[in-house]
């Protein structure tokens, strides 16, 4: 009995020991689950659509009406009201923003990041980098529009594979991540803009409500899940897409991407190094003007090279990809030519070459010159119209008189091609029939072989009005 005895009381121990054993397992388990819970969900991460309350939002602009339930913020479009903004009260530097969007397919609008407010005009008026939300046929979903600033600066022209990325009538997943000076966005996991710009390194988040015609008053804008980090970016940030351009605004400056793809610098932004004067052995000693950054022509008289005369590099290209910022006065004229030879024309007039025009369309008179257009901006000179080539039906983007705008030129083979502000408005293959056909009936046709020569000096022109330029920069191919 007494064994009995024992052995019964040592089972009823052991139970006990295994049962307590037993639940404080679970007990830790719990406590594990709900503390991994609680550091997955918050992981840095700061929710910034909770609940019902929109106590952390302030509205500036517009006077759109912004609600929100269950964490789903709700914005309704205005007739006869600006543009709204939901903005965040605070202001973020670096960070990875996530977010949902559900639109009406009739609207335009997006989310502005580093985002600022200045009053003009006694209103309250937001600017700063806007990821676009565009669901129209022109589909530039996640790229990025300086809001009343400088427009847009990531048009999807660049990346027609990001233009796919957005889709019309279900809830989008979108991705920003600002570091330092790089901009780079993903719309349901596709890259869709990645940017290099210094503007601004700090502002707030806004939900934007666009000004509409009446007749689109009353519709809605959803967001949901919009979540922010800002520490421990490093080991969380995507890899960049290799076949998104990278498109850079810093000012006389390369990326580090841009000098692994070979991109230097054509002018340093500070001397007259690499270029002279196309009459000349040197640079010219006074019409030409570098300052703070930008090279700058000086006006005269209006007329072709009767002042200081055109520059050339001192060295001639080939196949080139070339790439500047020009800002033009009120009615100015000027030129980017490629495929110079100088001692064509040592008399009157500028150096003789292929020609990306550089023209105040509405105020000088030879944007009616020509025929059809063809001595317009952007234009090659004489010979073909500048269009829109990218977006098929939408203008030209020049971005005005005393505003910066990008020009480039690629020469690569017979292949030619004029960028305007990020989009293609001119192509020819210059070793064409078509090309000679167009050389044979203008102004170049003296010249033999014009446009075709193996390769030749990059020249800027003086046509005699004030032109600013800066940031020119190329890579030989």
């Amino acid at each position: 009995m007494k064994f009995v005895y024992i052995f019964v009381k040592y089972r009823a121990r052991t139970r006990c020991y295994y049962n307590y054993c037993f639940m404080k397992k679970i007990t830790l388990g719990i406590f594990f689950l709900i503390f991994s819970s609680i550091s997955f969900g918050q992981n840095g991460w700061t929710v910034l659509s909770k609940g019902n309350t929109l106590k952390n939002w302030k509205q500036k602009g517009g006077a759109a009406e912004y609600s929100i339930d269950k964490g789903i913020i709700t914005g309704v479009t205005k007739k006869d009201n600006p543009n709204s903004f939901l903005c965040t009260t605070e202001q973020y530097t670096d960070f990875i923003l996530e977010y949902e969007i559900f639109v009406d397919p009739a609207i335009n609008t997006g989310v502005q990041i580093r985002s600022n407010a200045k009053t003009v005009n006694n209103k309250e008026r937001v600017y700063g980098y806007q990821v676009e939300v565009d669901p129209s046929d022109r589909a530039f979903s996640g790229g990025i529009y300086d809001e009343s600033r400088r427009g847009w600066i990531y048009p999807l022209s660049l990346n027609t594979k990001g233009r796919s990325a957005f889709k019309n009538g279900v809830w989008n997943a979108f991705r920003v991540q600002a570091i330092g000076n790089s901009i780079t966005t993903w719309i349901n996991g596709v890259q869709c803009a990645n940017l290099v710009d210094d503007m601004t390194a700090k502002g707030f988040i806004a939900l934007q409500v666009h000004s509409i015609p009446p007749e689109l008053d009353g519709r809605l804008i959803k967001w949901r899940n919009i979540k922010i980090k800002t520490t421990n970016l490093k080991n969380e940030l995507w890899p960049t897409d290799p076949e998104v351009e990278e498109q850079s605004y810093l000012v006389n400056q390369l990326t580090s991407l841009e000098k692994r793809q070979g991109w230097r610098l054509l002018w340093d932004g500070h001397t007259n190094n690499g270029w002279r004067g196309a009459k000349l052995d040197k640079f010219p000693e006074k019409g030409w003007e570098i300052k703070e950054g930008v090279l700058t022509v000086l006006a005269t008289d209006g007329g072709e090279s009767t002042g200081p005369g055109d520059i050339i590099t001192t060295k001639k290209y080939s196949e080139f990809d070339l790439e500047l910022e020009f800002k033009i006065t009120k009615g100015a004229n000027s030129g980017i030519k490629y495929f110079v030879d100088p001692t064509l024309n040592k008399g009157a007039g500028s150096a003789i070459g292929c020609e990306f025009q550089i023209l105040d369309d509405h105020h000088h008179p030879d944007a009616k010159k020509g025929v059809k257009g063809k001595r317009t901006i952007g234009s090659l000179y004489d010979l073909i119209t500048a269009k829109n080539l990218s977006i098929p039906g939408r203008g030209k983007q020049f971005k005005g008189i005393g505003k910066w705008n990008k020009a480039r030129i690629i020469v690569k083979g017979g292949k030619v091609e004029h960028w305007l502000n990020n989009e293609k408005v001119v192509e020819y293959d210059r070793f064409s029939q078509m090309f000679k056909a167009l050389v044979a009936y203008s102004k170049y046709q003296k010249w033999s072989n014009f446009g075709q020569w193996p390769e030749g000096y990059i020249l800027l022109q003086d046509h005699g009005n004030t032109v600013h330029y800066r940031s020119i920069k190329i890579r030989e191919f």
